[in-house]
């Protein structure tokens, strides 16, 4: 795996720079702008979502190195963290501006985003969203937040139509599911939008026959799992979290619940590495529809050289999705520090909205941001458990195999 050159690095710099602030950043500006800028992390990591959260944060601290050397500039991380409680992401959101934070990242939470957005707006200081998928984090009107994750309706939008491919990869027409989904914030996003889309799609041939929400910190799903077997529907198409999915997927093998398969039209859970460790053998085959890195990319090639100098008994693609949208979210504020020549929150805020990344990680066209703060250029990869691990299926072109649809009865694992 090749390593980039200083040159390399700066080329990468120079190629993000939007092209509309040139004329604001002449020479002796940049030279002149200070050097550091404090970003302040805020992240679950303690609560039922610590690990994912842990996971994220390591995205955070290999940005200081990485962006040094593209941009010339030194970040000062303030992490934070929310205990997955919404109104503790606000409280150490509104500490961490206290003191000095210029620029929030974070906090893999819709509620806990939504909570942030609010304090970011009226501190005037930018919020880059790293990962929460609710609408109404960008549909406010605020002005200091920056979304680098796709809404619930994007989310299903790309995850529906993977769903048809997957179909046609495999020569199978599944006639019924069984929704299931976390009653949080996201989740209650995510179903609203399966609501409002699934039925326009008639290109796909099931029908959902019911939908079960639960509870992401519930410790027993016997009851749930029981009212899905019963349905008797072909396949479980599943918005989850990380402990919740592996719950779930034990409360299947012990119901001796077999399905054609578990689809998630888009959420996080089962393509982690606790995942794999925790259910072993039947941690295999589950389905996600989701954002996900480009391993090919040069710059995932720089992280992950980061990452491995970092956590050298790990590996990056257990972490892609957390650590790679985190990593982009320093990577924006980077960015606009660089060009704006200062952390003043409404020169930064001005810089941010005026972003144009072309080379990154995530697969998906430039990151930049439309009027409501919302990056809309992001796509999806359905990412199937295999080998113990998170692995491209579909789309086609960027595959590392080919898609198992139905799975293996549990059985005959």
């Amino acid at each position: 795996m090749s390593k980039l050159s200083r040159r390399e690095f700066n080329r990468i710099g120079a190629a993000s720079a939007a092209l509309g602030a040139a004329a604001a950043v002449a020479p002796a500006i940049v030279r002149a702008q200070p050097k550091k800028l404090k970003v302040g992390v805020v992240l679950p990591r303690s609560g039922f979502q610590a690990q994912i959260g842990q996971s994220c944060q390591r995205g955070a601290d290999i940005a200081p190195e990485v962006l040094r050397e593209m941009y010339g500039v030194d970040i000062e991380l303030m992490n934070a963290d929310s205990e997955t409680k919404v109104d503790v992401a606000r409280s150490r959101a509104e500490k961490l501006i206290n003191e000095g934070a210029q620029v929030i990242v974070g906090p893999f939470d819709s509620g806990a985003a939504i909570a942030i957005a609010q304090v970011a707006e009226q501190r005037k200081v930018p919020f880059v969203v790293n990962i929460a998928a609710a609408p109404q984090v960008t549909e406010q009107g605020y002005k200091y937040v920056f979304r680098n994750f796709p809404t619930a309706p994007q989310l299903v939008t790309n995850g529906l139509a993977l769903f048809r491919d997957l179909f046609q990869a495999t020569k199978t027409a599944p006639r019924t599911a069984v929704f299931m989904h976390v009653n949080d914030t996201f989740g209650q996003a995510m179903a609203r939008g399966i609501g409002a889309i699934l039925p326009r799609l008639d290109f796909l041939p099931f029908k959902v026959l019911d939908t079960i929400p639960y509870d992401p910190a519930a410790r027993d799903l016997s009851v749930e799992v029981a009212k899905a077997k019963a349905t008797g529907a072909d396949f479980v198409m599943l918005v989850c979290r990380l402990n919740d999915s592996i719950l779930l997927v034990r409360e299947m093998v012990k119901q001796r619940f077999n399905t054609m398969g578990i689809v998630s039209p888009g959420s996080p859970g089962m393509y982690e590495e606790q995942f794999y460790k925790t259910l072993g053998k039947y941690s295999e085959y589950p389905i996600s529809n989701v954002p996900w890195y480009n391993p090919k990319a040069r710059l995932t090639q720089v992280v992950d050289a980061a990452f491995r100098k970092a956590y050298p008994n790990d590996q990056l693609k257990f972490h892609a999705l957390n650590v790679g949208f985190t990593f982009e979210a320093m990577l924006i504020a980077a960015d606009a520090f660089r060009r704006a020549g200062s952390a003043d929150g409404s020169v930064l805020a001005d810089a941010l909205r005026q972003t144009r990344i072309d080379e990154r990680m995530i697969i998906g066209g430039p990151i930049q941001f439309d009027a409501k703060g919302q990056n809309t250029q992001i796509a999806s990869a359905a990412i199937q458990n295999r080998d113990r691990s998170p692995t491209v299926v579909l789309p086609a072109s960027a595959a590392e195999k080919a898609p198992v649809f139905p799975m293996p009865p549990w059985n005959e694992r």
